[in-house]
């Protein structure tokens, strides 16, 4: 009896397990062809920051002004006019742009990375603001993107920061012009610009003071620069081994209103030699959107900008 019950209960179990299998037959086809029909699963999104995001320089379009055609060798045939009266009168057009400039609102974007033996980005620094005006009249930066610093191999200083509203948009009044010693070069044309070259070097380096130092391009007809070539001095060495080194950089102008050449484009591809070791960086600022504020503005004393630690 026991056999018996046994042999059923086999029997009974196969029985019940094909039926459940043509059951469950036409879901798993079913269920085989829907993954046909759409394919692999989706990938989960790129990271923008962090460990897992890709390493990759940043390189935006340079505008019309860096694309110029500067192969046209400089010759050294003598200017129009003396050389002294063509500095100081480009001087005095360098301080009419800076009190125009003051009028203008515009976005600026600073961006910084470090790039390994690859070529590829391993760090970066960026930066967003807007320059423009509070309600009563004082002109300050408002941040409006600052991603978090990903940069592990160098820190930005203060006079980085410094530097990036001061020198690199390099303006030569006439009361900076007695800080410098200014060399006629030559001629060069730059596209349709024909301009006069000069270098320029600061006389004396005083302590705690930023200066530039490189070649400057002056268009001939409107007597303003249009273009910048150099870096910013002194570098900063101490003894108890800290470092600052400033990288070489070309800023470009575009004439954005009447004889005014305004900055719109910086860049650096330059490697800094620190004595822990050699550190290459890619360093672009862009100046876009310029917008006059007000043509009787009163431009009162700046209120603290609203930056993030470096």
């Amino acid at each position: 009896m026991f056999q018996n019950i046994l042999i059923n209960s086999k029997i009974s179990i196969l029985n019940a397990v094909a039926t459940t299998l043509l059951f469950l037959a036409p879901l798993f086809l079913a269920s085989s062809a829907l993954a046909q029909q759409q394919g692999p699963i989706t990938p989960p999104p790129t990271p923008t920051y962090g460990a897992d995001a890709p390493r990759k320089p940043a390189e935006p379009v340079a505008p019309k002004s860096a694309q110029r055609d500067q192969t046209a060798e400089i010759t050294h045939e003598p200017p129009a006019l003396p050389v002294d009266q063509i500095i100081a009168r480009f001087a005095a057009r360098e301080e009419e742009f800076r009190r125009e400039r003051e009028n203008y609102v515009y976005t600026q974007t600073f961006i910084i990375q470090t790039i390994d033996y690859d070529g590829l980005a391993d760090g970066e620094y960026r930066m967003t603001s807007d320059i423009t005006f509070t309600p009563d009249g004082k002109r300050y930066e408002k941040v409006t993107d600052a991603p978090p610093n990903t940069l592990q191999r160098m820190s930005l200083s203060q006079q980085d920061l410094d530097d990036v509203e001061h020198v690199q948009p390099f303006v030569l009044t006439t009361s900076e012009l007695l800080k410098y010693d200014v060399t006629y070069v030559g001629r060069q044309q730059l596209d349709e610009l024909h301009t006069y070259v000069f270098d320029v070097a600061p006389k004396r380096l005083e302590k705690n003071q930023r200066y530039f130092q490189g070649r400057v391009w002056v268009d001939e007809k409107d007597l303003g620069i249009v273009k910048s070539d150099g870096k910013a001095v002194p570098d900063i060495r101490k003894k108890n081994g800290n470092e600052n080194l400033f990288p070489r950089f070309e800023t470009f102008r575009e004439n954005i209103e009447g004889h005014f050449w305004f900055p719109t484009y910086t860049r650096s591809n330059d490697t800094l030699h620190f004595t822990s070791g050699d550190i290459r960086i890619h360093m672009t600022i862009r100046y876009a959107d310029y917008k006059r504020f007000g043509s009787t503005i009163k431009i009162g004393s700046p209120i603290q900008n609203e930056k993030p630690q470096p």
